[in-house]
């Protein structure tokens, strides 16, 4: 006998419960990401291809968190321990990155807090099974908009910190949200028990639609050439801006993801996923030609702020999809696989770009993730995956 649905308030309190974590561990996280790469070359002494080694390291991490923290959570059915492990991971990495001497030492604690990502899939396949088609596009937009929340607050706080503290001192500091969100995961979230009717029986390649498997696939070739946004800063320090005008660009689009990330999840309801997704590619297509044709301070200040408008229309979308198009009883390991081989991709894209930038100059990136972009853009062409039905 299955167990009556989950009540309207159940599923308001978990959703703004995990949002609410996701806003206390961005203000921290975001504390140190609009100084990341300059804290990694100005104070740690790092070339280029460490920057790309040391993102894509962390991004590979990040693919194989989610892939194993998926699959235990189907196999055990419990999801609340990956979710707080993994905030708790993260605000334990940055006390370590502030302790670091040299870039080596980042490596290890750069590990740890890209496993804490551990919490991703699980968080996402909880918001998914208390979805419906209507409503899953706007729970996923919620949890970003969140996200990208707590991510201005944390850019704020840098850009204010960053005049008075040493860059050590401010991310020792921004570990401090973190811990407080796996506070709130811990008192609020209750996991209710599994009914019995579920069995888990292990993961085949035949569980899963052509239709999953295109979008994979596609997806893949364009995180391939989707490098770290540590480009893009370290672009713009090449365009003119300086290490104190970094943070501003970080914040101009964290504020515009923030501002539009609900508004492309209820619009992903009610035309279908892929065209919003096709919307975003075209985004970062224009982020691309900027970059490489344009290269002002204008020029760079409108890139940034269509990178907002990329990550909002991507980000919500992706993971509904990738939710939808999974097995009933397998969500969150389809959400940890798609994200490993994300994770896995997103390694090479910043490994190749930082290459590429050394020994090519900064158009070559830009002009490859030009190419992989479109050729995704025109497989996603191809992908049927429904309207969502009116209520």
């Amino acid at each position: 006998m299955e167990s009556p649905p989950p009540s309207p308030q159940y599923v308001k309190r978990t959703v703004w419960t995990f949002a609410s974590a996701s806003f206390l561990h961005d203000m921290g996280a975001d504390m140190i990401f609009s100084i990341w790469p300059m804290f990694l070359t100005t104070v740690l002494g790092a070339n280029m291809a460490v920057v790309g080694l040391i993102d894509g390291l962390g991004d590979a991490f990040v693919s194989i968190a989610q892939a194993v923290s998926g699959y235990l959570s189907d196999r055990l059915r419990k999801r609340k321990p990956f979710v707080w492990m993994g905030y708790f991971f993260g605000g334990i990495a940055k006390v370590g990155y502030s302790l670091a001497p040299t870039w080596h030492w980042v490596l290890p604690f750069r590990i740890l807090d890209r496993s804490g990502k551990m919490r991703g899939a699980p968080r996402d396949a909880i918001v998914s099974d208390l979805s419906t088609v209507q409503n899953r596009g706007r729970h996923f937009g919620i949890l970003r908009m969140m996200d990208y929340s707590g991510a201005m607050i944390g850019i704020i706080a840098a850009i204010v910190l960053v005049r008075f503290l040493p860059i050590r001192t401010i991310i020792l500091i921004s570990a401090i949200p973190s811990m407080f969100a796996v506070v709130l995961v811990i008192s609020i979230y209750h996991e209710k028990k599994p009914d019995g009717t579920k069995v888990f029986k292990g993961i085949h390649l035949t569980d899963f639609s052509g239709r999953l498997r295109l979008y994979t696939i596609l997806n893949a070739l364009f995180v391939l050439g989707s490098f770290s946004y540590s480009f893009l800063l370290l672009s713009a320090k090449s365009s003119g801006f300086t290490i104190g005008e970094m943070p501003v660009l970080y914040l101009l689009y964290t504020v515009v993801a923030a501002i539009l990330s609900m508004f492309f999840g209820k619009l992903a309801d009610r035309i279908g996923r892929k065209w919003v997704l096709l919307f975003s590619y075209g985004c970062w297509i224009g982020v691309t030609l900027l970059f490489l044709l344009i290269r002002s301070p204008i020029g760079v200040t409108v890139a940034f702020a269509l990178y907002g408008v990329h990550i909002a229309s991507l980000e919500p979308v992706q993971r509904a999809l990738v939710a939808e198009l999974a097995p009933k009883d397998l969500v969150a390991s389809t959400l940890g696989g798609f994200q490993m081989v994300m994770g896995f991709m997103s390694f090479f894209a910043s490994f190749i770009a930082g290459l590429l930038w050394d020994r090519f100059g900064l158009p070559a990136p830009f002009l490859l993730s030009l190419v992989l972009t479109v050729f995704a853009g025109f497989l996603l062409l191809f992908l049927k995956d429904g309207k969502a039905k009116k209520m």
